[in-house]
């Protein structure tokens, strides 16, 4: 539903895409990350017709957005972190107003307004004005405006962004439930975020695409040696014990006279540690109270792929295949 070969942005001073490839399917949600000026703004302005590309192309349920970007507008609902709403108007005018700007015919107005407020769980505030609502009230007002004319492909700029934990939830649960029948590409700073919601995920630096996979491939290839996490009653030398299990490369361990908390690295090469550290506190007396794998962070994953200093770019990593590194900086998005 999203098609992007070998998009390019250049301005005069700076290119801000480059080279950039991927898609979003139908029924899958993706998230788009990366830091400020890495590109992403850029990407998503290109693809909801707000910037031409200087080249490559995208396309929107099979449109190009550049020589048929009436039909590529058409197919696609755009949820901008700051979303502009009249706040004299109340919802359903809203919402009808839109349907009608998106080329809803008059007839099917009332019910699309009428689904989307449903969806968008607002039908306790339909008829109250925009000025009056809350701030997740108004931002679910905006992802139904995204949504009254049923695009097939959702594009999503941090649309949690200054919301409470509850409304984040809602929110959350909305995105999930809309991307089983559309195209999503979820744009956020928040992490969490991408491991409740996103399918896959794209890691955009310099303009480059530098990482791409599930949240899980990520971790598994990115966040570093495994870790597992093992926790004894009392006090235990747990340092010393469990480096002597074959493929534990180190161990850090804190507690209390309580409970000994222990993390240890280990080869994968070896195998799974978790039986040898089993064996070993029922040889030695000890009382096992936790015994698991640490599962990396999509944090940890980011934060070593943003470490610019030791090399010039990052280095890309795709599914199979490593691409060069970008030379020039973006522009801010």
């Amino acid at each position: 539903m999203i098609e992007v070969q070998n998009l390019t942005k250049r301005y005069p001073t700076q290119t801000a895409v480059a080279d950039v490839t991927f898609s979003v399917k139908e029924g899958e949600i993706v998230g788009f990350l990366g830091p400020n000026g890495a590109g992403k703004t850029t990407t998503m302005r290109v693809l909801t017709g707000f910037l031409p590309p200087t080249s490559g192309t995208a396309r929107i349920a099979g449109h190009d957005v550049l020589t048929q970007s009436d039909a590529a507008r058409a197919a696609l609902g755009y949820l901008p972190e700051s979303a502009a709403l009249y706040p004299e108007m109340r919802v359903r005018e809203y919402l009808a107003y839109r349907a009608r700007l998106e080329g809803v015919s008059g007839t099917a107005v009332k019910s699309r307004v009428s689904e989307a407020v449903e969806r968008c769980l607002l039908a306790d505030v339909a008829d109250r004005k925009i000025d009056n609502l809350s701030k997740g009230y108004r931002q679910r007002t905006a992802l139904a405006g995204a949504l009254v004319h049923q695009p097939p492909v959702l594009i999503l700029d941090e649309p949690t962004v200054g919301l409470d934990p509850m409304q984040i939830i809602k929110i959350r649960e909305m995105i999930r439930t809309l991307g089983r029948e559309r195209a999503v590409l979820l744009s956020t700073h928040i992490l969490p975020e991408v491991d409740a919601v996103c399918d896959r995920v794209l890691i955009i630096d310099r303009g480059r695409i530098v990482a791409e996979g599930t949240p899980q491939e990520l971790r598994s290839r990115l966040a570093g040696k495994p870790v597992v996490r093992a926790a004894f009653r009392g006090i235990v030398p747990a340092a010393d014990e469990l480096t002597a299990v074959p493929g534990i490369l180190s161990v850090t361990v804190e507690g209390d006279a309580a409970e000994t908390r222990a993390k240890a690295e280990y080869d994968p090469a070896a195998g799974d540690p978790r039986e040898e550290i089993f064996k070993l506190a029922v040889a030695r007396g000890y009382v096992l109270r936790e015994l698991a794998f640490d599962v990396g962070s999509l944090e940890s994953v980011f934060v070593e792929l943003m470490r610019h200093e030791e090399t010039a770019a990052p280095e890309i990593v795709a599914a199979e295949s490593v691409a060069p590194p970008p030379s020039e900086e973006g522009l801010p998005s």
